[in-house]
C-alpha cells in the first residue's frame, strides 16, 4: 500500500501504462489509505469509492484493448470542493449548499478526467474558499498531518493534507491570496500559483479577472508540472486563457539554475512581519541556491500599492460571487465571509479604477525588477501551522493581525503582481512543522519557476519526509467530523 500511495504520480502513471500495476490496484490502495488515515485529518469530505472502482475497471479494459490513453490514466484524484463535479456533491464548504449536486464539471475537472484521472471524491475547503484555514460548518476542520492540533492551511487545505498522507498523488486547487501555496507549505507538498490565464476557468462569474487562478498541487515539482501539462492551454470558454499548450510543461525540468541571479527577501522589503521560526527554517535555502550555482542577493521589488490592489479586487470578487447569497442566508454564513462581502459592497467606481492604476504601475515595477533578477525567493507563509482552534493567527512576530487576511500578506502581495509562484518544501521547525519556500518568477515564466523548484527539491529532498498522521497509531485519533457519504 505505502509503495503505491507514496510513489510519484509520474512513475505511477508510467507503471499503469506499462501494465505493471492495474488502475484498479492503484485506486484500491488509495481508497484503503483514505479509510485508514482520513478519520484523523478530515481531508476528503465526500467519497465516491464505488464509482471510482468502476472507472478503474474501465481504465484497465482500455489498456487491454490497446486504446490510446491520457497522461494521467488511472491516477485517482479528489477535487477541491469549490470545483463543480457532475453528479457529485459540491458544497463550497457552506451549509447553504450542503446538498448541492451540480450537473456539469468545472473545466479543470473536465481536463483531469479527459487525461485519464479517476475521481474518488472531494477535498475540504473553508466556507466559499475564504481564508487560508480549512474549517467549515458542514464538515469541520482539516487537521495538519504533521501535528493534528494544527491547521492544514487553505483554501486547498484538504488537498494538501490528502497529498501529504498518500490519499491521492495529484490535486487540483485554486489560489486568490495563497490558497495553493499556503497549504502546500503547511503540509510539506508542492503547490503552484500559475500565471493568470495559464489554467483556463469555466464556468466563471468574472472571466476577465486575474486575481484568482486555478492550479495544481502534488508531492513533487515534476508531478505538479505533469498536472499543469493537462490543466494548461487555451479554451474558447475562457477569454484570458493563454495560447501556450499544456505540452510545454510535460518535458524534463533538469536544466537547473546555474548562473541565475536570485533575489532573496525575508520580509518583502519590510512590508510583512515574519515569525522567527519561519526565518530560521528557510535560512539554509540560500546556501542551497548558492551551491547550485546561483548568485543570491538581498533584494525586493517595490510592492507599494499591492495591498490595495489585492484587497479591492478580492472584495469586489467576493461580492460578485456571493453577494446574492448574503441577504437571504446571512445567519448561515461565517463572520469573515459576511465582512468580506460587505467590503465589496462598499466599493465605488473610483475604488475599482484606482486599483487598476495601482496594478498597472506595480506590473511595470516588477517587470523592471526581473530585468535584473531571474527569480525572487521569500517565505510562503509568515507563520508556521497554527492552532486549529484559532480562526487565524492573532499576531505575527508581535504585530497584531486585524483581519483573517492580514497574516497571508507574503502570499497575497505576490498574487497582486500577476507573477507565477511556487511553494516547495524547504525545512522544518524543531517541533517538526513544515515550512515552504516561495519561488517567484517573471510574468508568464511558469516553466522557469518549476525548473528552479525542481533543482531545489532534488538538492534538499525535504518533501520526502512523511507526516506522523500516516503512521498506524494516528488512525486511532479522529477529527471532529469524518467522511460523509
Amino acid at each position: 500500500m505505502d509503495e503505491l500511495c507514496f510513489r510519484t504520480a509520474t512513475d505511477l502513471a508510467a507503471a499503469i501504462r506499462r501494465r505493471e500495476v492495474s488502475a484498479r490496484e492503484v485506486v484500491t490502495a488509495h481508497l484503503e489509505q483514505i479509510e485508514r488515515v482520513n478519520p484523523a485529518v478530515n481531508a476528503i469530505v465526500t467519497l465516491v469509492a464505488d464509482q471510482a472502482l468502476r472507472e478503474a475497471a474501465k481504465a484497465d479494459a482500455r489498456l487491454v484493448a490497446g486504446a490510446e490513453v491520457g497522461p494521467l490514466h488511472g491516477l485517482p484524484v479528489a477535487h477541491k470542493d469549490l470545483h463543480d463535479t457532475a453528479g457529485i456533491r459540491t458544497t463550497y464548504g457552506s451549509p447553504i449548499f450542503a446538498d448541492r449536486v451540480p450537473d456539469r464539471d468545472h473545466l479543470v475537472v473536465e481536463r483531469l478526467k479527459n487525461a485519464g484521472a479517476i475521481t474518488i471524491g472531494k477535498t475540504n475547503v473553508p466556507e466559499f474558499g475564504m481564508g487560508s484555514h480549512t474549517v467549515n460548518k458542514v464538515f469541520g476542520p482539516t487537521r495538519n498531518p504533521y501535528d493534528l492540533s494544527r491547521s492544514a492551511g487553505g483554501s486547498s487545505g484538504g488537498a494538501g493534507a490528502a497529498l501529504a498522507c498518500g490519499m491521492q498523488p495529484i490535486a487540483d486547487g485554486s489560489d486568490t491570496g495563497g490558497s495553493l501555496r499556503n497549504p502546500a507549505s503547511f503540509n510539506n507538498v508542492v503547490g503552484l500559483r500559475p500565471s493568470p490565464g495559464r489554467v483556463p476557468s469555466w464556468p466563471d462569474k468574472a472571466p476577465w479577472g486575474q486575481i484568482s487562478v486555478k492550479g495544481p498541487m502534488a508531492r513533487t515539482v515534476e508531478d505538479v508540472a505533469l498536472t499543469l501539462s493537462v490543466l494548461a492551454g487555451p479554451d474558447e470558454r475562457s477569454p484570458l486563457a493563454l495560447e501556450t499548450p499544456g505540452s510545454a510543461f510535460a518535458g524534463p525540468l533538469d536544466d537547473g539554475v546555474r548562473g541565475l541571479r536570485v533575489a532573496w527577501s525575508t520580509d518583502l522589503g519590510g512590508a510583512v512581519p515574519v515569525d522567527a521560526e519561519v526565518t530560521a527554517a528557510l535560512a539554509p535555502a540560500l546556501d542551497v541556491f548558492t551551491d547550485l550555482g546561483c548568485v543570491v542577493e538581498e533584494a525586493c521589488p517595490d510592492l507599494s500599492g499591492a495591498d490595495e490592489v489585492f484587497l479591492i479586487e478580492r472584495a469586489w470578487q467576493m461580492e460578485l460571487a456571493y453577494g446574492a447569497v448574503l441577504d437571504p442566508h446571512r445567519h448561515q454564513m461565517a463572520a469573515d465571509v459576511v465582512w468580506n462581502i460587505g467590503e465589496g459592497r462598499r466599493l465605488t467606481g473610483p475604488d475599482l479604477g484606482r486599483a487598476q492604476l495601482l496594478r498597472a504601475a506595480l506590473y511595470h515595477r516588477v517587470r523592471e525588477f526581473f530585468e535584473t533578477y531571474d527569480l525572487l525567493l521569500l517565505p510562503v507563509s509568515q507563520v508556521v501551522p497554527f492552532d486549529i482552534r484559532l480562526p487565524y493567527p492573532a499576531a505575527v512576530d508581535g504585530t497584531p493581525m486585524e483581519t483573517y487576511l492580514d497574516w497571508m500578506r507574503s502570499a497575497y502581495l505576490v498574487s497582486a503582481t500577476g507573477c507565477p509562484a511556487l511553494s516547495v518544501p524547504a525545512g522544518f521547525t524543531p517541533q517538526g512543522l513544515p515550512v515552504g519556500l516561495q519561488v517567484v518568477g517573471p510574468h508568464r515564466q511558469d516553466l522557469a519557476v518549476l525548473k528552479a523548484g525542481h533543482a531545489f527539491e532534488r538538492a534538499t529532498r525535504t518533501g520526502e519526509r512523511r507526516p506522523p498522521a500516516v503512521l498506524p497509531s494516528a488512525a486511532a485519533k479522529t477529527s471532529e467530523k469524518g467522511i460523509l457519504p
